[in-house]
């Protein structure tokens, strides 16, 4: 490989980095600034993870919206690969597997299409590295490759399953309710 074409490519892959950092960045900054300042407030993402059976809500809803801040703000800055990516693999894992659980695949009908692409983008990026123009590019750290893809995916889906053990109470489903009520008059 000639040093011109690796320097072509090089370009390209720092081109494709902040491209992906300045799209899933400030998208995850304003679902996180949502949570806290949007139409319900931070109280009324605390209600809604009350809903979805994570204990404590209030926690939850406040973690949430500062892991997707802080996720979102490492990937513009381009800071600490794979960190960030891991944090939106866990944030996007326990979406799935609370508010999206069940409702298919396809986003409109509440499936989990959007909250995977938004994973797998994250864990491309962590394999991707964050470029020459970030923070980790400026310091000399550019981390990327099968290591890092893979430690954002496993990081962030142990995360997501740790917390989700611990804390993920659903309420039952009504049938189930009813049948309970059933049995015990």
């Amino acid at each position: 490989m000639t040093a011109l074409h690796r320097t072509s490519y090089d370009r390209s892959a720092d081109i494709a980095a902040i491209a992906l950092r300045a799209t899933l960045g400030p998208m995850l900054i304003a679902h996180g600034w949502n949570k806290i300042a949007g139409p319900g407030g931070i109280e009324g993402t605390t209600r809604w993870f009350g809903s979805l059976g994570l204990r404590p809500a209030a926690v939850h809803a406040r973690m949430a919206a500062a892991g997707e801040i802080a996720a979102g703000t490492g990937l513009v800055l381009g800071l600490a690969n794979p960190l960030p990516a891991a944090a939106t693999v866990g944030l996007m894992s326990v979406a799935a597997a609370t508010d999206h659980r069940g409702k298919g695949f396809f986003v409109f009908k509440g499936g989990w299409e959007y909250v995977g692409v938004v994973a797998g983008t994250a864990v491309a990026l962590a394999g991707l590295g964050h470029g020459r123009f970030s923070i980790d590019g400026l310091r000399g750290r550019r981390r990327s490759g099968l290591r890092p893809a893979l430690a954002a995916a496993a990081l962030g889906s142990a995360a997501a399953g740790a917390l989700l053990t611990l804390c993920y109470r659903p309420a039952p489903p009504d049938d189930a309710a009813a049948d309970v009520t059933t049995a015990d008059s």
